[in-house]
Protein backbone atom coordinates (compact mmCIF):
# COMPACT_ATOMS: atom_id res chain seq x y z
CA UNK A 1 0.00 0.00 0.00
CA UNK A 2 2.80 2.60 1.01
CA UNK A 3 4.81 1.54 -2.40
CA UNK A 4 1.45 2.47 -4.34
CA UNK A 5 0.52 5.30 -2.75
CA UNK A 6 4.69 6.43 -3.30
CA UNK A 7 4.12 4.72 -6.88
CA UNK A 8 1.34 7.63 -7.51
CA UNK A 9 2.58 10.31 -5.85
CA UNK A 10 6.20 10.10 -8.35
CA UNK A 11 3.89 9.57 -11.26
CA UNK A 12 1.82 12.20 -10.55
CA UNK A 13 4.86 14.62 -9.91
CA UNK A 14 6.68 13.11 -12.93
CA UNK A 15 3.56 14.19 -15.02
CA UNK A 16 3.74 17.84 -13.69
CA UNK A 17 6.86 17.99 -14.70
CA UNK A 18 7.01 16.73 -17.92
CA UNK A 19 3.71 18.94 -18.70
CA UNK A 20 5.79 21.88 -18.17
CA UNK A 21 7.99 20.79 -20.47
CA UNK A 22 5.31 19.84 -22.74
CA UNK A 23 4.45 23.67 -22.53
CA UNK A 24 7.82 24.69 -23.80
CA UNK A 25 7.06 22.04 -27.02
CA UNK A 26 4.06 24.06 -27.44
CA UNK A 27 5.09 27.66 -27.89
CA UNK A 28 8.66 26.87 -29.31
CA UNK A 29 7.95 24.29 -32.02
CA UNK A 30 5.76 26.19 -34.26
CA UNK A 31 7.99 29.13 -33.99
CA UNK A 32 10.58 26.08 -35.07
CA UNK A 33 12.83 27.38 -32.10
CA UNK A 34 15.16 24.73 -29.99
CA UNK A 35 13.58 23.61 -27.27
CA UNK A 36 16.42 23.27 -25.14
CA UNK A 37 18.66 26.66 -25.31
CA UNK A 38 18.16 29.67 -24.02
CA UNK A 39 16.09 28.74 -20.62
CA UNK A 40 12.63 29.36 -20.65
CA UNK A 41 12.03 33.07 -20.31
CA UNK A 42 9.33 35.63 -20.38
CA UNK A 43 7.71 35.94 -23.79
CA UNK A 44 6.89 39.70 -23.04
CA UNK A 45 9.48 41.05 -21.35
CA UNK A 46 12.17 38.31 -21.98
CA UNK A 47 13.55 37.87 -18.55
CA UNK A 48 14.65 34.72 -17.19
CA UNK A 49 12.24 32.64 -15.07
CA UNK A 50 14.20 31.17 -12.24
CA UNK A 51 13.66 27.61 -11.10
CA UNK A 52 11.12 28.75 -8.05
CA UNK A 53 8.96 30.64 -10.58
CA UNK A 54 8.89 27.21 -12.63
CA UNK A 55 7.76 24.94 -10.68
CA UNK A 56 4.58 23.38 -11.91
CA UNK A 57 1.11 24.72 -10.74
CA UNK A 58 2.72 26.10 -7.16
CA UNK A 59 4.09 29.09 -9.42
CA UNK A 60 0.89 29.96 -11.23
CA UNK A 61 -1.04 30.01 -8.10
CA UNK A 62 1.97 32.30 -5.97
CA UNK A 63 2.32 34.39 -8.95
CA UNK A 64 -1.64 34.78 -9.33
CA UNK A 65 -0.74 34.08 -13.04
CA UNK A 66 1.22 37.10 -13.93
CA UNK A 67 5.13 37.15 -14.62
CA UNK A 68 6.97 38.14 -11.30
CA UNK A 69 8.85 40.95 -13.30
CA UNK A 70 6.28 43.05 -16.35
CA UNK A 71 3.21 41.62 -14.08
CA UNK A 72 1.68 40.37 -17.73
CA UNK A 73 -0.51 37.54 -17.34
CA UNK A 74 0.34 34.05 -17.77
CA UNK A 75 -1.97 32.38 -20.18
CA UNK A 76 -4.29 29.65 -18.73
CA UNK A 77 -2.84 27.17 -20.93
CA UNK A 78 0.40 26.86 -18.87
CA UNK A 79 -1.23 25.31 -15.62
CA UNK A 80 -3.82 23.70 -17.98
CA UNK A 81 -0.94 21.30 -19.40
CA UNK A 82 0.89 20.45 -16.10
CA UNK A 83 -2.65 19.41 -14.84
CA UNK A 84 -3.35 17.33 -17.93
CA UNK A 85 -0.53 15.49 -17.67
CA UNK A 86 0.24 15.26 -14.49
CA UNK A 87 -3.56 13.24 -14.15
CA UNK A 88 -2.86 11.41 -17.31
CA UNK A 89 0.48 9.89 -15.13
CA UNK A 90 -1.48 9.03 -12.11
CA UNK A 91 -4.29 7.04 -14.42
CA UNK A 92 -1.41 5.32 -16.43
CA UNK A 93 0.15 4.37 -13.48
CA UNK A 94 -3.59 3.12 -11.75
CA UNK A 95 -3.50 0.80 -14.79
CA UNK A 96 0.54 0.06 -15.75
CA UNK A 97 1.95 0.67 -12.64
CA UNK A 98 5.59 1.66 -12.73
CA UNK A 99 6.01 -0.60 -15.74
CA UNK A 100 7.92 0.11 -19.43
CA UNK A 101 4.02 0.02 -20.22
CA UNK A 102 4.05 3.04 -18.15
CA UNK A 103 6.58 5.45 -19.38
CA UNK A 104 5.72 4.26 -23.05
CA UNK A 105 1.70 5.34 -23.18
CA UNK A 106 2.79 8.38 -21.06
CA UNK A 107 4.85 9.22 -24.31
CA UNK A 108 1.84 9.07 -25.91
CA UNK A 109 -0.30 10.44 -24.05
CA UNK A 110 2.11 13.58 -23.72
CA UNK A 111 2.52 13.75 -27.47
CA UNK A 112 -1.36 14.10 -27.92
CA UNK A 113 -1.44 16.88 -25.27
CA UNK A 114 1.32 18.77 -27.22
CA UNK A 115 -0.21 18.29 -30.76
CA UNK A 116 -3.53 19.04 -29.36
CA UNK A 117 -2.68 22.21 -28.03
CA UNK A 118 -0.06 23.65 -31.28
CA UNK A 119 -3.43 22.58 -33.66
CA UNK A 120 -5.85 24.11 -31.42
CA UNK A 121 -3.68 27.58 -31.90
CA UNK A 122 -1.56 27.14 -34.94
CA UNK A 123 -3.93 24.78 -36.68
CA UNK A 124 -0.53 22.76 -37.57
CA UNK A 125 0.39 18.92 -36.29
CA UNK A 126 4.23 18.90 -36.67
CA UNK A 127 5.76 16.12 -37.78
CA UNK A 128 8.50 16.08 -35.53
CA UNK A 129 5.70 15.29 -32.85
CA UNK A 130 3.47 12.69 -35.23
CA UNK A 131 6.13 11.31 -36.58
CA UNK A 132 8.91 9.67 -34.33
CA UNK A 133 6.19 8.56 -32.15
CA UNK A 134 4.60 6.47 -34.63
CA UNK A 135 7.71 5.00 -34.81
CA UNK A 136 8.32 4.40 -31.13
CA UNK A 137 4.59 3.21 -31.13
CA UNK A 138 5.19 0.09 -33.66
CA UNK A 139 8.82 -0.17 -32.08
CA UNK A 140 7.24 -1.18 -28.76
CA UNK A 141 5.06 -3.60 -30.48
CA UNK A 142 7.75 -5.29 -31.94
CA UNK A 143 9.28 -5.37 -28.52
CA UNK A 144 6.27 -6.76 -27.32
CA UNK A 145 6.09 -3.90 -24.98
CA UNK A 146 2.95 -2.27 -25.83
CA UNK A 147 -0.92 -3.44 -25.65
CA UNK A 148 -1.04 -5.11 -29.17
CA UNK A 149 0.64 -7.25 -31.73
CA UNK A 150 2.83 -5.48 -34.60
CA UNK A 151 0.30 -6.37 -37.03
CA UNK A 152 -2.50 -4.74 -35.55
CA UNK A 153 -0.18 -1.83 -35.24
CA UNK A 154 1.10 -1.98 -38.71
CA UNK A 155 -2.47 -2.22 -39.86
CA UNK A 156 -3.37 0.60 -37.85
CA UNK A 157 -0.75 2.83 -39.48
CA UNK A 158 -1.86 1.75 -42.84
CA UNK A 159 -5.36 2.14 -42.23
CA UNK A 160 -5.49 5.02 -40.30
CA UNK A 161 -3.64 6.97 -42.28
CA UNK A 162 -5.04 6.13 -45.46
CA UNK A 163 -8.76 6.57 -44.79
CA UNK A 164 -7.97 9.93 -43.40
CA UNK A 165 -6.44 10.93 -46.46
CA UNK A 166 -9.23 8.79 -48.69
CA UNK A 167 -11.72 11.65 -46.86
CA UNK A 168 -9.65 14.19 -47.49
CA UNK A 169 -9.08 13.79 -50.86
CA UNK A 170 -12.60 12.90 -51.62
CA UNK A 171 -13.46 16.56 -49.52
CA UNK A 172 -11.20 18.50 -51.60
CA UNK A 173 -12.73 16.87 -54.69
CA UNK A 174 -16.22 17.38 -53.88
CA UNK A 175 -15.56 20.87 -52.57
CA UNK A 176 -12.88 22.37 -54.01
CA UNK A 177 -11.23 23.14 -50.68
CA UNK A 178 -9.01 21.49 -48.10
CA UNK A 179 -11.16 20.15 -45.41
CA UNK A 180 -8.19 17.99 -43.55
CA UNK A 181 -4.20 18.23 -43.89
CA UNK A 182 -1.38 15.70 -44.19
CA UNK A 183 -1.11 16.46 -39.74
CA UNK A 184 -4.51 14.82 -39.49
CA UNK A 185 -3.45 12.06 -41.16
CA UNK A 186 -0.01 11.65 -40.04
CA UNK A 187 -1.19 12.07 -36.89
CA UNK A 188 -4.32 9.71 -36.94
CA UNK A 189 -1.20 7.05 -38.49
CA UNK A 190 -0.12 7.76 -34.76
CA UNK A 191 -2.79 6.42 -33.24
CA UNK A 192 -2.78 3.73 -35.27
CA UNK A 193 0.23 2.37 -34.27
CA UNK A 194 -0.41 2.55 -30.68
CA UNK A 195 -3.68 1.44 -30.53
CA UNK A 196 -4.67 -0.69 -33.25
CA UNK A 197 -6.72 -0.89 -36.29
CA UNK A 198 -9.42 -2.38 -34.62
CA UNK A 199 -9.40 0.94 -32.15
CA UNK A 200 -9.61 3.06 -35.25
CA UNK A 201 -13.84 2.99 -36.08
CA UNK A 202 -14.72 4.02 -32.71
CA UNK A 203 -12.02 6.73 -32.26
CA UNK A 204 -12.96 8.34 -35.00
CA UNK A 205 -16.17 8.56 -34.31
CA UNK A 206 -15.84 9.50 -30.77
CA UNK A 207 -13.76 12.44 -32.64
CA UNK A 208 -16.04 13.44 -35.11
CA UNK A 209 -18.95 13.56 -32.27
CA UNK A 210 -16.77 15.96 -30.30
CA UNK A 211 -15.88 18.33 -32.95
CA UNK A 212 -19.49 18.60 -34.00
CA UNK A 213 -20.83 18.89 -30.67
CA UNK A 214 -17.77 20.98 -28.80
CA UNK A 215 -16.16 22.59 -32.11
CA UNK A 216 -19.47 23.20 -33.92
CA UNK A 217 -20.97 24.86 -30.91
CA UNK A 218 -17.78 27.26 -29.98
CA UNK A 219 -18.35 28.33 -33.63
CA UNK A 220 -21.86 28.78 -33.58
CA UNK A 221 -21.23 30.77 -30.01
CA UNK A 222 -18.57 33.18 -31.15
CA UNK A 223 -20.42 33.99 -34.52
CA UNK A 224 -18.51 32.53 -37.01
CA UNK A 225 -19.33 30.71 -39.77
CA UNK A 226 -19.54 27.29 -40.51
CA UNK A 227 -17.01 27.28 -43.23
CA UNK A 228 -14.46 28.11 -40.74
CA UNK A 229 -11.82 25.54 -40.39
CA UNK A 230 -11.47 23.93 -37.49
CA UNK A 231 -8.44 21.81 -35.83
CA UNK A 232 -9.23 18.40 -35.81
CA UNK A 233 -6.19 17.01 -33.67
CA UNK A 234 -7.60 18.18 -30.69
CA UNK A 235 -10.25 15.94 -31.18
CA UNK A 236 -8.35 13.20 -32.45
CA UNK A 237 -6.47 13.33 -29.29
CA UNK A 238 -9.17 12.94 -26.90
CA UNK A 239 -10.34 9.96 -29.07
CA UNK A 240 -7.44 8.33 -28.81
CA UNK A 241 -7.22 9.21 -25.20
CA UNK A 242 -10.84 7.80 -24.53
CA UNK A 243 -10.42 4.65 -25.75
CA UNK A 244 -6.79 4.16 -24.10
CA UNK A 245 -8.56 4.54 -20.97
CA UNK A 246 -12.09 3.11 -21.21
CA UNK A 247 -12.06 1.12 -24.32
CA UNK A 248 -13.47 -1.89 -22.34
CA UNK A 249 -16.36 0.34 -20.73
CA UNK A 250 -17.38 1.42 -24.40
CA UNK A 251 -16.59 -2.00 -25.81
CA UNK A 252 -19.32 -3.13 -23.09
CA UNK A 253 -21.55 -0.60 -23.77
CA UNK A 254 -21.78 -0.98 -27.40
CA UNK A 255 -22.64 -4.66 -27.16
CA UNK A 256 -25.53 -4.10 -24.96
CA UNK A 257 -26.25 -1.22 -27.27
CA UNK A 258 -26.39 -3.35 -30.32
CA UNK A 259 -27.61 -6.58 -28.17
Amino acid sequence: MVMDSAGFLFALLFGLAIGSFLNVCIYRIPLKKSIINPPSSCPQCGERIRFYDNIPLLSYVVLLGKCRYCRSSIPIRYPLVEAIAGLLSAALFMRFHLSPEYFLFFVFSAALVAIAFIDLHHKIIPDILSIPTLIIGFAATLLKLGIIHWTESLVGIIGGGGFLYLVATLFEKLRGRQGMGGGDVKMLAMIGAWVGWRALPLIILISSLAGILIGGGSLLLAKKGMRTRIPFGPFLALGALVWLFFSHDLQWFLFRLGG
